[in-house]
């Protein structure tokens, strides 16, 4: 089951930012012990504006916070069409998420 989960990834479109189930996701993961939390932040690609990026990541460190996630969390831009379509950035980008994982998950 989940609790046994060394950890987890939670997935947030750069696009939208955080939404209602991504706040249920974190609550639950929260509830059944998931010790850590990393977060990829999808669709970079598509966000031009290098603010609203950060505000968005302002907005999941928060999210991570009030379920008393390590609110430094890595958060990892990534675009998984662009890294499937063989982009190099965007490969690059997972490798990264992959890297976060290993590092941030005991």
């Amino acid at each position: 089951g989940a609790a046994q989960m060394d950890g987890a990834i939670l997935v947030v479109a750069a696009t939208d930012g955080p939404m209602p189930q991504t706040r249920e996701h974190v609550l639950l993961a929260r509830q059944v012990g998931v010790p850590y939390i990393l977060v990829a932040l999808n669709k970079s690609d598509m966000v031009d504006d290098e603010e609203l990026l950060e505000l968005v990541e302002l907005e999941v460190r928060e999210l991570l916070a009030a379920q008393e996630f390590h609110e430094e969390a890595p958060v990892v831009r990534v675009s998984a069409l662009k890294a499937l379509e063989g982009d190099e950035k965007w490969v690059k980008s997972v490798q990264d998420l992959m890297e976060a994982v290993d590092e941030s998950i005991p």
